[in-house]
């Protein structure tokens, strides 16, 4: 009975430390980490690749890599543990910069973006949405009915160097310190 303890516990242990592998992967300086994933995973048994910890590990990097922000934030806030949203942590401020771009460049300029609207998609506050629209360099305005708003189309977007503050994430604030 013992030997069978054993073994469930180092293929959990097993499943964990792949997925953590691939989170680790996440970020655009990832391939200073030795092999390409996509020659890594050729190597990772089916059992593992199927498993739960894996499958919420590459949802979550081919969000990341298809800029599918509403689909990371979303699968992160649901699924995440908290070595996993550990891990993640400097990604999320990434996939939000990438997400402010994209609504920056690709609105339509007479029609600006809600915050409130923006922070729901983003799964940040309000107030913390627009100190890092600050840091990307996006200003942001007040509307005639009180709302805060995200006009499109400026020219001053950049991402920010040198990291960014740690802003809110809605769905783990019992994770966040």
């Amino acid at each position: 009975m013992k030997q069978i303890e054993i073994q469930i516990i180092c293929m959990r242990m097993k499943l964990n430390s792949h997925s953590l592998y691939v989170l680790l992967h996440l970020g655009s300086y990832s391939q200073l980490m030795g092999e390409p994933l996509s020659l890594w995973f050729r190597r990772v048994s089916t059992p593992v690749l199927k498993s739960k910890e894996m499958c919420f590990a590459r949802r979550i990097l081919r969000s990341f890599q298809l800029g599918n922000y509403k689909d990371f934030f979303c699968t992160a806030a649901a699924q995440a543990s908290y070595l996993q949203f550990c891990i993640m942590t400097p990604y999320i401020n990434e996939v939000r910069a990438l997400a402010l771009s994209c609504i920056n460049f690709g609105g339509y300029k007479l029609h600006p973006y809600p915050l409130l609207d923006l922070s729901k998609h983003l799964m940040i506050k309000e107030s913390d949405l627009e100190s890092f629209c600050d840091s990307c360099g996006l200003e942001t305005c007040t509307g005639e009915s009180g709302n805060k708003l995200l006009p499109t189309k400026q020219t001053t977007f950049n991402h920010p160097k040198g990291g960014l503050q740690g802003y809110s994430f809605f769905g783990l604030q019992e994770y966040e310190r």
